[in-house]
């Protein structure tokens, strides 16, 4: 929260002041309202001798709020009732900046009260400890720049390359201290700088109380985790970021919470946030509570939490965290385990006004920045626009290719061309939605080893494996998401109470697979082919997708607006292939700009003296060019620059 000027009435012993307006009250019933965070939980004066405290309960009897101000006394400092909107307000005098609080319930239903944390509050005591902390947000940012561009960097003919991390496990001190937000500010900024990435996706940075979720049981909607320090330190961060020229995306967790007692389940003695129906309001998979998305109230809140971190932290885009479980009422349940919607479907339809008004909201306020679905099914229009009956959002996580890719990248090569269509399958749909390819911390977690360890063969197929999966990543149509340590082959699976093994970057093979990384991410964002068309038909096109006897896939990306080609190559054995010949719409000399086997990765050297001149036509394309393919290796060839005219 800021500071506000606070005018007490000593005539009536009280205050004469609220920061509840008719308007605000109006909207927030209506479920309507995006900035709650300037209206309720605490607000100090500016003098910073008082604050003005407001929360939402409507079912309490009395609520009053307590702490280190007042020697942590219950009964000390009553809230008055807001006619008749649920809300409570007062104003406290003797209250300082970090003291430590919480709000005491007393339900209508006579029953014994309870401590509350306050859901709004914008810093929190560090967990295991779970009270709020008065905080007024005191940051000057030098991101000027950053902000009036962003809207170019993220957009859909943009590069735009994800590397996401877990801050707490990134990199460590020796003492295993994870790295404050002012630490890490010192030195993973440059790093994905040095990578080549264009955005930084955080993994959920939102207070929380149980470490292993990862942040993924979100309790702080309005506060960023007090574990690495305090709100202006990851604002700090946040910048350091923008100075870079690199955006940042943080994880949101909408469709759950958690249930431990001080958060939002049963807040005011009823179920207020959840369902009370635990077929509705009970996710079996997680243990945690559902927000009910049909109550306005609800919808407020977390429209102003969504609000609260592009506003006040400058983000530039959200990732919308477990989409599937918020649009079906049946998802991880069995019969007569959930109830359904008043047609007799499994659609969630709350949930989708709410995701509707969710996007509508950001990119109607926020122009440039950009939500991402993380939404697992066929479900219909994740990205479609909403005004064309689409859920709005910016982009989806496309984890169909995902799982489809690394299986077949976990197959012995013999089994290979049996299985072709894990390959190509995904050219049918892949123009459905604005896609992200996500390589992702899911995929590294939960006994199934690091990328690395999930390719086929012996160390040296594994690691040349892997190499192509990233070729293939960063050219097939769509955006890119990487997870962190797999950028130079993290060999054990992600463990978020431990460093990456950055040791690893001493060993040759693992600088190589980092060295390709880092070719891949910069030739990604300089050849127009391989981005501007992500999400356009036209950006994609096979020379030969059908050679599964031999397991070689050929395509070109390109540039709808250029019309400028890169051809792509892969060969998912572990054989070479020699003179082989593929089709391409422009005589000339090809450069071979990327070689995922070649000696400077750490691969067999095997390729193309780094360019190929066309032959004869060939795959119905006017020319051809003739290469030799490295053993589970990946080609990127872009299109001359000035054909070389040519009898065909």
């Amino acid at each position: 929260m800021g500071r506000v000027t606070i005018d007490i009435d000593q005539n009536r012993g009280g205050v004469s002041f609220s920061l509840l307006k008719s308007e605000d009250l109006h909207l927030f019933n209506e479920g309507r309202h995006t900035r709650l965070y300037e209206r309720l939980g605490c607000t100090l004066t500016e003098a910073g001798d008082a604050a003005y405290f407001a929360i939402w309960a409507p079912d309490a009897s009395a609520v009053s709020v307590f702490g280190e101000f007042n020697h942590w006394g219950k009964a000390e400092h009553d809230l008055s009732r807001v006619g008749e909107s649920g809300l409570w307000e007062g104003v406290v005098d003797g209250v300082g900046h970090g003291d430590a609080y919480k709000f005491h319930i007393k339900p209508r239903d006579g029953k014994r009260g309870f401590n509350k944390a306050d859901p709004f509050a914008a810093y929190t005591e560090t967990p295991p400890e779970t009270a709020s902390r008065v905080w007024a947000l005191n940051y000057v940012w030098s991101d000027d720049e950053w902000m009036s561009s962003r809207g170019e960097r993220g957009a859909h003919d943009a590069p735009v390359a994800i590397y996401e991390v877990h801050l707490g496990s990134w990199k460590r001190q020796g003492d295993g201290r994870p790295l404050t937000y002012r630490e890490l500010a010192e030195t993973l900024p440059d790093h994905v700088f040095s990578l080549g990435f264009t955005h930084v996706e955080l993994v959920s940075v939102m207070e929380y109380p149980y470490g292993p979720s990862w942040g993924y049981q979100t309790m702080g909607y309005f506060a960023p985790t007090a574990r690495y320090g305090t709100p202006e330190d990851l604002m700090f961060l946040i910048d350091r970021f923008h100075q870079l020229g690199i955006g940042v995306i943080l994880d949101w967790v909408p469709s759950r919470f958690p249930v431990d007692d001080h958060g939002l389940a049963r807040f005011d003695g009823t179920h207020l946030y959840e369902h009370a129906d635990p077929r509705q309001g009970f996710h079996p998979d997680w243990g945690s509570a559902i927000f009910n998305y049909g109550r306005n109230e609800v919808r407020s809140f977390l429209l102003s939490s969504a609000f609260s971190w592009i506003d006040r932290y400058h983000v530039d885009g959200l990732r919308v965290d477990a989409v599937s479980p918020m649009l079906y009422l049946d998802y991880s349940r069995e019969d007569g385990e959930w109830i359904p919607n008043e047609s007799g479907g499994n659609e969630n339809r709350e949930a989708m006004h709410f995701l509707r008004d969710l996007n509508s909201a950001v990119y109607g306020s926020f122009p440039g920045v950009q939500t991402f679905a993380e939404e697992s099914t066929a479900w219909e229009g994740v990205s479609r626009p909403v005004h064309d009956e689409g859920l709005g959002s910016g982009y989806k996580w496309d984890m169909g290719w995902m799982n489809d890719t690394l299986r077949y990248l976990g197959r012995d090569p013999i089994h290979c061309s049996h299985h072709q269509g894990e390959l190509t399958f995904r050219s049918v749909y892949a123009n459905n939605e604005n896609y992200v390819l996500p390589l992702s911390h899911d995929e590294v977690v939960h006994g199934k080893g690091s990328l690395l360890t999930r390719m086929h063969g012996d160390p040296w197929q594994r690691l040349a494996n892997l190499r192509l999966l990233y070729t293939y990543l960063f050219t097939t149509p769509g955006k890119r998401l990487l997870f962190m340590g797999s950028e130079f082959g993290q060999v054990k699976e992600w463990d978020h109470d431990s460093s990456l093994d950055w040791h690893l970057l001493d060993q040759a093979e693992h600088r190589g697979v980092f060295d390709l990384t880092r070719a891949l991410a910069h030739a990604y964002k300089s050849t127009s082919a391989l981005h501007r068309g992500d999400h356009d038909s036209a950006g994609f096109q096979w020379v030969d997708g059908d050679d599964a006897a031999r397991s070689l896939i050929s395509y070109l990306r390109v540039d709808p607006a250029m019309d400028s080609p890169a051809l792509v190559v892969l060969n998912f054995t572990p054989g070479s292939v020699s003179d082989y010949t593929v089709g391409v719409p422009e005589h000339g000399v090809w450069q071979e700009i990327i070689n995922s086997d070649a000696a400077e990765y750490v691969g067999s050297g095997l390729g193309n003296g780094g360019s190929v001149t066309t032959g004869d036509s060939s795959h119905g394309s006017p020319a051809s060019l003739t290469l030799n393919i490295p053993p589970l290796g990946r080609l990127i060839l872009p299109a001359p620059i000035q054909p070389e005219a040519q009898s065909v």
